[in-house]
């Protein structure tokens, strides 16, 4: 049965291996060069449990997928407001896992201070739109053709949902 926790500075390495398969699907972030742990280490560091926690799933101790909360644009007046981001092993995708980290991060927004999610993804990230949208996120925004991979254009997404 899989756990969520906190992630600890130990689940970086999962976490980053996780995110890079996201990079090279090129379907689930704009990121285009994989990252190594220690690049992404201020990123972690910058996630505090009481106010942009960072989320993992874990089974058969081992982390099967993450979510973060982080701040939406760094200014004061969006304090309530936290863009969340998910992302699930590709090996484990189907199994309830996203669905799970939505709800716990869902739940936890209260005791966050946190009033407004918002998601921004890549428009062609289907299995998101649907996630989110199951969760009762509503398309806010679209910035048209602001991605570019290989020569093809994808826009950016806004969703986002009032807690």
């Amino acid at each position: 049965m899989p756990t969520l926790r906190i992630a600890t500075p130990a689940d970086l390495p999962a976490i980053v291996a996780i995110y890079n398969q996201a990079i090279a699907s090129r379907t689930a972030t704009a990121d285009t060069v994989q990252f190594m742990v220690e690049a992404r280490r201020g990123w972690f560091d910058a996630h505090a449990p009481d106010s942009y926690p960072i989320y993992v799933c874990e089974a058969d101790n081992q982390v099967v997928g993450y979510m973060s909360l982080s701040p939406y644009r760094d200014r004061l007046a969006l304090a309530r407001t936290a863009k969340v981001s998910y992302y699930v092993d590709y090996a484990c995708h189907g199994k309830g896992i996203g669905s799970a980290l939505m709800q716990d991060a869902i739940t936890e927004c209260p005791r966050l201070g946190k009033k407004v999610l918002v998601a921004i993804l890549l428009e062609w990230n289907i299995p998101s739109i649907k996630l989110l949208e199951k969760f009762g996120f509503a398309r806010w925004g679209f910035l048209p053709e602001v991605a570019e991979f290989s020569g093809g254009l994808c826009g950016h997404l806004y969703y986002g949902r009032k807690i």
